[in-house]
């Protein structure tokens, strides 16, 4: 258990190094999942237009110059626009198509809990309401039959045991 806690730990405490290692030192490949062909509206790394090229040619470029990924990213919207990048931006009212979702789970989780909620209650009986017919202990908690069907019931018996 100790082993797993120390993993986590480490994995927690370079997850930041990481980022900010691929912040800046993007690779082709990173920007080419995140970069959207403006011809085709695919990301690069499923675009073969020629566009899709020219734009991997001005990324390596842009790598190979020591630019950052925002940096990259930031040149890239100034010349094509925003619809570039494959993720909304993380701000304004971009954060909306960020949030939106989470939102919409929690409220469906909230409505689904409520729901079973309700529902859980409305199948307990409410005080002074009759509930169920008594159950009999002397029949195992089954609850006691009619007297009619009881009378049937010891006849059919009786006629199997014959």
């Amino acid at each position: 258990m100790s082993r797993l806690a120390l993993l986590l730990l480490v994995a927690l405490l370079a997850a930041p190094a990481a980022a900010r290692a691929s912040e800046e030192h993007p690779t082709l490949a990173e920007l080419e999942a995140e970069i959207v062909c403006p011809t085709c509206k695919t990301t690069l790394d499923q675009s073969d237009a020629p566009v899709a090229d020219q734009l991997r040619r001005f990324i390596a470029d842009r790598i190979a110059a020591g630019d950052t990924k925002s940096e990259i990213k930031a040149k890239l919207v100034e010349n094509f626009g925003e619809q570039v990048l494959a993720a909304p931006p993380r701000r304004g009212f971009n954060l909306l198509a960020w949030w939106l979702p989470v939102a919409g789970l929690l409220a469906g989780a909230v409505a689904v809990g409520a729901l079973a909620w309700r529902w859980s209650r409305a199948r307990d009986p409410e005080p002074g309401e009759d509930g169920p017919t008594p159950l009999d202990p002397a029949r195992n908690g089954h609850a006691p039959l009619d007297p009619e069907l009881e009378r049937r019931l010891d006849e059919a018996l009786a006629r199997f045991d014959g």
